[in-house]
């Protein structure tokens, strides 16, 4: 799996350490092994796990580098791990609710010795007394939601960047122009990047 994930991140123009890239195939190795008995992802493929590591890392040649990052829903780690992997001088902290997901998460920040990464097994909401640079969240809800449900764990400097399909040309509009954001395409995803207010 390594030599396709390898072949992608030069596709793309994706510039990252051998140690990652090494990560990575072990995480994707790990994921496919989990996900036949606990059902934690439909990435069910090889490709479709690559795919979704690909589309996970792309916003780093275009964030700015976080040094606390927030991932909402990390789901099977999608893109929360992931970048964690990628970003080892970012403390990261991946909240996701569901028990099956949240031990997958655990095993691989053991497995991995990510001392970056911790796991808060919680809905989002319940995390208090801290305050991130970026938080991330994909397919978890709508924009302004998202928005709402971390204002509590944003400052005036704390950027945003939700993995969207074609809604978000919709759901910006319910941001009533507060926001300076920038929209990116790569095939059907789009990534919003909110860099603050106006």
């Amino acid at each position: 799996m390594i030599d396709i994930l390898k072949k992608e991140l030069n596709k793309n123009e994706i510039n990252i350490s051998l140690n990652s890239i090494e990560e990575l195939n072990i995480f994707a190795n790990k994921l496919m092994w989990w996900n036949n008995t606990h059902n934690i992802t439909g990435a069910k493929t090889k490709d479709d796990i690559i795919k979704n590591i690909i589309d996970s890392i792309y916003p780093i040649k275009f964030i700015d580098k976080p040094k606390k990052l927030l991932d909402v829903g990390t789901g099977a780690g999608f893109p929360g791990l992931v970048l964690a992997i990628v970003l080892k001088d970012t403390k990261s902290t991946l909240a996701e609710p569901i028990n099956k997901r949240a031990s997958f998460l655990r095993y691989m920040v053991t497995q991995l010795s990510l001392k970056n990464t911790t796991i808060f097994k919680d809905r989002v909401e319940r995390l208090k007394d801290d305050k991130f640079d970026l938080i991330t969240s994909r397919a978890v809800t709508n924009t302004k939601l998202l928005l709402e449900l971390t204002k509590e764990l944003s400052n005036s400097d704390t950027k945003y960047l939700f993995f969207k399909g074609e809604r978000v040309f919709s759901e910006v509009k319910d941001l009533d122009n507060k926001y300076i954001y920038d929209i990116v395409t790569k095939g059907r995803r789009n990534y919003l990047y909110i860099k603050g207010l106006k």
